[in-house]
């Protein structure tokens, strides 16, 4: 019955709202544009709206290539635990709504206003804590356009080499407000929602979990239905294009089974079939040493874009074309299956946090190039990673933060170290407390528990200093200083040498001399040696002429002089 009350909703809606084929092709990259409300996703939350939990969003979304339009009827179950006399929903106001109601009964125009991108609906009597209210909201019009996917968000029109509509949505920086109305804050995630997609005659709309029907409309339109669990707000996508599927079944090392599915353009069958011969292989090193895939009752699912990739939950976007690197394997396509982990099933509460995804995320390459082909390649990225951390900022500021508060550098973010510096903050923790330690830690962060199998966890929520408990917890030893040099301040601690005849005197300088107690590895006459740096200081009798190489294997990230004026140099153009 909801299929088809929302479906009729998107058929009078569409017949009233269309605009001009002509008008359409004036909305340009960054039009229309959006206020600073809707550009903010995430940061400090007011209390009525902390207060909110979606239980289940239901979206019907007709989009039109042709106008550059969509329309839409939203019905969201909404728990609260606190009173409220009002709902603030996020949602653009470049999408007027054109009617509410709450629990089947219509509102007056009056009741809401959106005039800066949070819907304020006025509830016809209050709402008691811990009581529901379900919300509809029908809206449409045109869609923030993305300036630079899927860095800057909104969606993106772009055409097919056929000349077919190719159209794909981004949110993780602005907001799933671009498109639909939410919650848009991390814990803002619904516990379920159904997807129902209208496109024109010819194209499909793969999307987040089950694939439940599709229907078939006399004109040619079709209505797919998707299905999916608890997915982050930004990861709910729209992708449409004339596509084809390649699928098949991935037999876990857990005992399930779990169809995994590829969309991609037509013409690229041959590209295609090579980028998904990686999935099993990839998934396969993932549930080896961390766990079981979080979705297997759902699927594995990538898409074709037209941007470059995003973490979207079961379907997850890929646009790099299929790139050759020396790693041997789809970078952006392994990065982003990562996150079905580090994202999706683990999930930051806070942006502040997002090293917890990105960091996990990019190191989860250079490990899977170990599990590859060894050491030599594990190395190899590491040193690529090393290359490019800014410390600009540090990753985690403490305080509760928006989406570009964090990826942005131009706002104090760290921006980009949030993957490479994060990556080797994990290198450097894996080599302090050994493997057998990080993998529990691993788990923990990501399952809630040592040893997940399918059926034993469900997604979770995290953060950093949850994090630091863990790893003190599977430790049994105080971490803090570590995290607090390496998160918390933005410069790399430095290894200071002194050499007085034949003794090595090593110590930690840090940033306001916080306590730095790492222990190195010192290579003297080719034989290694673990150096203890009790209170940040160590020595080491080293005989006369012998050659000395510090921490050999790079196992600790530290300032490097090399790494400073390689980077000035590259800054300066070569010059």
């Amino acid at each position: 019955m909801e299929v088809s009350i929302t479906t009729r909703l998107l058929l009078l809606a569409s017949m009233s709202a269309l605009a001009s084929p002509a008008a359409a092709q004036q909305v340009r990259p960054g039009e229309p544009p959006i206020t600073a409300t809707t550009q903010e996703s995430g940061g400090p939350i007011d209390p009525e709206r902390a207060a909110l939990h979606l239980e289940h969003a239901d979206l019907a979304i007709e989009v039109h290539p042709d106008t550059r339009t969509l329309q839409g009827a939203a019905t969201l179950t909404l728990r609260t635990s606190a009173p409220q006399r009002r709902l603030l929903i996020d949602l653009d106001k470049n999408l007027p709504v054109s009617a509410v109601s709450i629990d089947g009964t219509p509102l007056q125009p009056g009741a809401w206003a959106n005039p800066v991108g949070r819907l304020a609906i006025t509830l016809p009597r209050p709402l008691p804590a811990n009581a529901r209210a379900v919300v509809r909201i029908a809206y449409g019009g045109t869609p923030h356009v993305a300036v630079r996917a899927p860095w800057d968000d909104g969606i993106v029109w772009s055409k097919t080499p056929g000349g077919s509509p190719w159209v794909a949505t981004t949110a993780e920086g602005y907001g799933c407000d671009l498109f639909w109305p939410c919650l848009d804050f991390p814990r803002g995630e619904p516990d379920t929602v159904d997807l129902h997609i209208t496109v024109p005659a010819g194209l499909s709309a793969p999307s987040n979990g089950v694939l439940q029907r599709v229907e078939n409309l006399p004109d040619g339109r079709t209505i797919w239905h998707w299905k999916a669990r608890s997915p982050n707000p930004y990861s709910v996508a729209l992708n449409i294009a004339p596509y084809k599927e390649v699928s098949a079944p991935y037999k876990s090392r857990f005992g399930y089974t779990v169809p995994m599915s590829y969309w991609y353009l037509p013409g690229r069958e041959a590209k295609a079939q090579a980028l998904f011969a990686e999935f099993a292989p990839t998934l396969d090193f993932f549930e080896q040493v961390l766990g079981p895939y979080p979705w297997s009752d759902e699927k594995v699912g990538v898409v074709e874009t037209p941007h470059l990739g995003m973490e979207h939950q079961t379907i997850n976007a890929y646009g790099n074309n299929y790139k050759k690197t020396p790693s041997g394997f789809d970078e952006i396509f392994q990065h982003e299956l990562a996150h079905e982990w580090f994202g999706n099933q683990m999930s930051a509460a806070n942006w502040d946090d997002y090293w917890l995804h990105e960091g996990y995320a990019q190191y989860f390459q250079p490990l899977y190039g170990r599990w590859r082909e060894g050491e030599a390649r594990y190395a190899a990225m590491m040193d690529d990673f090393r290359n490019q951390i800014m410390n600009l900022a540090p990753i985690v500021s403490g305080r509760i933060r928006t989406e570009e508060d964090v990826y942005e550098t131009s706002k104090g973010g760290p921006g980009s170290d949030i993957y490479v510096k994060g990556a080797w903050v994990l290198h450097t923790l894996r080599n302090l407390i050994g493997d057998k330690d990080f993998w529990e830690v691993t788990r923990r962060l990501v399952y809630g528990r040592p040893d997940p199998k399918p059926g034993n966890f469900q997604p979770r929520f995290a953060s950093t200093p949850e994090y630091i408990a863990i790893v003190n917890q599977v430790t049994g030893k105080d971490l803090n200083w570590f995290f607090d040099v390496y998160l918390r301040q933005a410069a790399l601690p430095e290894l200071i040498e002194t050499r007085t005849g034949t003794q090595l005197t090593l110590r930690w300088r840090t940033a306001g001399e916080t306590p730095f107690p790492l222990p190195i590895e010192v290579q003297v006459d080719g034989k290694v040696q673990s150096v203890a740096m009790n209170g940040g200081i160590g020595t080491l009798t080293v005989p006369n002429g012998a050659h000395v190489v510090i921490d050999p294997a790079a196992r600790i990230l530290k300032r490097s002089a090399a790494v400073d004026a390689y980077q000035a140099y590259a800054q300066r153009g070569g010059q």
